[in-house]
């Protein structure tokens, strides 16, 4: 890939419907830069152009002007330890990462120094030349594997997870759980809380939050059945706590009630994203294959 050092812009054309709007309406609201956004460009070091000039937010706008904005070097966190991982990148481009993250490294530090997958990025973002820091735009637990999309700028981030909140990014998962279900497909939609007395463990409870999974039957091996199950909503755990409260918990998720037997992890992967992406104004589908401990897994069953 050859070197980004050089800043982050951005290029719109004001179009007819857009004649006579006040520049910070036109970035405001046509474009949904936020307010924090718009005051890093402005006392971070980036700039706003129209026609080639510098410009106030105050400018009025004709049909026909180009508006550029340069978004300032942002400042990496030094709780983050870059440190060299060879990442299985599924698409890049200069507004979104998206990598197929390996099982066993978590998207982000827990404590000082600690390996991530944040880590790696910025790595891989010094090697580049990408003045950027870690913008996880979907999180995965650190024993789930699969695809993890990252925003490379601050305005990606905001517009890619305006449309996750929305439920526009479609996230669908291939889980290996405990036993045969009973039926081929459904939907669960029970409301999931933090369980009293722990900080890390979710329940499915009257007074959490809203949470619904799609679930199909791909395949079944003895007494172990793989699923393929669709996101509505994104709740910490959903899938783990939702398959769990169905009485068939993922293989070696000994939270929720699996058994740790051929698999060091759960058995959770990523795999499929869809997404329309608005910046370069497309449709994408990205898709990943079962990692191979879960092949193996699944061999084994079948041994």
């Amino acid at each position: 890939m050859k070197p980004l050092n050089k800043l982050l812009t951005m290029t719109w054309t004001v179009s007819n419907s857009e004649e006579g709007l006040v520049l910070r309406e036109f970035l405001r609201a046509r474009k949904q830069l936020s307010r924090k956004t718009l005051a890093d460009i402005k006392y971070g070091g980036g700039n706003i152009e129209v026609n080639d000039a510098p410009v106030t937010v105050r400018h009025l706008l004709k049909k026909g002007d180009i508006v550029k904005i340069t978004f300032p070097a942002e400042n990496v966190s030094g709780v983050i330890q870059p440190f060299y991982l060879h990442l299985d990148i599924v698409h890049e481009d200069n507004h979104l990462l998206i990598v197929n993250k390996p099982p066993h490294l978590p998207t982000v530090p827990s404590i000082h120094n600690e390996h991530s997958l944040a880590g790696a990025v910025l790595f891989y973002y010094q090697q580049c030349g990408i003045p950027s820091t870690f913008h996880a735009i979907n999180r995965l637990d650190k024993d789930t594997s699969g695809l993890l999309m990252i925003a490379k700028h601050r305005y990606a981030h905001d517009q890619f997870v305006r449309m996750q909140n929305k439920g526009e990014i479609k996230r669908t998962y291939r889980a290996l759980v405990h036993g045969q279900l009973t039926v081929e497909s459904g939907t669960i939609d029970s409301p999931i809380g933090r369980k009293d007395g722990s900080i890390i463990e979710r329940v499915v409870r009257p007074d959490g939050q809203r949470a619904v999974t799609h679930f199909q039957i791909i395949n079944v091996y003895h007494n172990t059945s793989l699923v393929e199950l669709t996101l509505e909503t994104g709740r910490t755990h959903q899938i783990r706590v939702h398959m769990s409260h169905l009485g068939h918990p993922l293989i070696a998720d000994t939270l929720y009630g699996g058994i740790r037997e051929g698999l060091s992890r759960q058995g959770l992967h990523a795999s499929r994203l869809d997404i329309y992406h608005p910046i370069v104004e497309r449709y994408f589908t990205f898709e990943t294959n079962l990692p191979t401990d879960m092949l193996g897994y699944i061999a084994q069953c079948n041994s």
